[in-house]
């Protein structure tokens, strides 16, 4: 034994096994000498009726004052209970970011993840979610233990992904498929709302006492308010008339006006199936939908289309694809070439379901009305057990609907609203009125 000093490290030889020089001023502090002519600095001590052996670095990085410090400290901690030893070990088996993120994920393909109204998430949902993680939160977070991470943290990530800091284009599996990841606010502020949920798994799980993301200031979503004025409606038409004309694109000139005219959501449109038409009820039963099982009224011009395409064609879906009985691909590529270099370049499938209610309000009906018409979680009628729909409800798609294609064949209404246009309401009382008069005996 001997004091720890650079001359006794520099002078230790090296031996065909590891052996420690122990230091004969600090018990328990040693310097090992490892076959291979590496040094590193020791302690010994005992925890818990065991003898424990801690690390503190490799001479070079440590000097022997330095080590010298740091073993005492270290060795001050053991006499107040702690094991340093045991804590390191546990450092290394800490989760990480990606390793929580792999956990998720799995349980999330296993169903084990529950979504909008305690149901599983969809498979749609699912590669939303994996693709944030895979493209934001992994590459800004995986190497990060995760009981390391502190509210600060997270509000840097979400200023990061503002920024634009994981933005890449990246392929897919697809064919010559690629990914554009650009960022910006709307990703970021999806992003921190699934990162608050796989925190909650974290939480549920032991992992981490708190959720970071609680109380987490996200900056507002900008409200999508686009919607297309009567005269943008005619124009549809004329494009939706045109492309009807082509074999490639009528099948998806028809997905939109059915989405015009019922305001449905795209997904429930290009994979709908026969068996979710009720044409006696005037109404789309849907089984899956962003709600759940979902009872959607329908239009008179809706009913009729679906009538006469029914005749027509076979298989499950309604809009079958090519091959197998699946259902239409290609839609977002074939409706961005249909409306590219027109009025309407800047026109989704979300606009056309915003504008459908933007029309039923103008036409006087009530939120709530209209939150059925379209499906939205405060109004969805849905129960399995409705059958027959109320009568108002097809009235207010008839009368929506109507208004809707009547716009794509170019009428021009001289009003925008018949709820307070006597001239209808006395119209509407005399014609209930005929029907309720007996009949004359002659």
């Amino acid at each position: 034994m001997a004091k720890i000093t650079k001359r006794v490290v520099d002078t230790a030889e090296t031996g065909t096994k590891d052996y420690v020089i122990w230091d004969d001023e600090l018990p328990g502090f040693g310097l090992r000498v490892f076959a291979s002519g590496k040094r590193s600095y020791v302690i010994q001590y005992r925890s818990r009726g065991r003898s424990r052996r801690y690390t503190i670095g490799l001479h070079g990085v440590w000097t022997p004052e330095t080590a010298r410090r740091e073993a005492k400290a270290q060795l001050g901690r053991v006499a107040h209970g702690d094991d340093p030893a045991e804590e390191r070990e546990e450092d290394r088996k800490a989760l990480t970011i990606k390793q929580l993120c792999e956990q998720y994920i799995a349980d999330m393909e296993a169903g084990l993840i529950l979504g909008k109204g305690g149901r599983p998430k969809k498979e749609t949902t699912i590669a939303t979610d994996v693709g944030r993680i895979r493209r934001h939160i992994i590459p800004l977070l995986g190497t990060r233990r995760v009981r390391d991470i502190t509210k600060p943290d997270m509000n840097n990530l979400m200023k990061d992904i503002i920024a634009g800091k994981t933005r890449v284009t990246m392929k897919t599996e697809k064919l010559r498929g690629k990914a554009i990841v650009r960022g910006g606010r709307g990703t970021a502020i999806r992003t921190m709302g699934l990162l608050g949920g796989i925190f909650s798994y974290a939480v549920e799980a032991g992992v981490i006492e708190h959720n970071p993301t609680h109380g987490l200031r996200k900056p507002k979503y900008q409200v999508r308010d686009r919607r297309l004025s009567e005269a943008e409606y005619r124009v549809l038409g004329g494009i939706l008339r045109e492309a009807q004309e082509s074999d490639h694109y009528r099948i998806h000139a028809d997905i939109l006006r059915l989405i015009a005219l019922t305001g449905c959501r795209r997904g429930e449109i290009i994979n709908l199936k026969w068996s979710e038409v009720d044409l006696e009820g005037s109404c789309l039963r849907l089984v899956d939908s962003k709600e759940g099982s979902s009872v959607r009224p329908v239009g008179l011009p809706v009913i009729e289309y679906l009538e006469d395409e029914r005749k027509r064609r076979a298989g499950t879906y309604v809009f079958p694809g090519k091959g197998l009985d699946n259902a239409v691909g290609n839609f977002p590529q074939s409706w961005k070439k249909m409306f590219k270099d027109t009025p309407l370049w800047d026109v989704t499938p979300h606009v056309l379901r915003h504008s459908f209610a933007s029309i039923a309000n103008d036409l006087g009906f009530t939120e709530i009305t209209i939150a059925a018409l379209i499906g939205h979680a405060k109004g969805s009628v849905t129960s399995k057990y409705v059958h027959t729909l109320d009568s108002t409800l097809i009235m207010a798609a008839d009368t929506v609907s109507g208004y809707v294609k009547a716009l794509l064949e170019g009428v021009e209404f001289r009003r925008n609203t018949y709820t307070l246009d006597r001239q209808s309401r006395q119209s509407a009382i005399d014609d209930m009125l005929i029907e309720a008069r007996p009949t004359t005996a002659v």
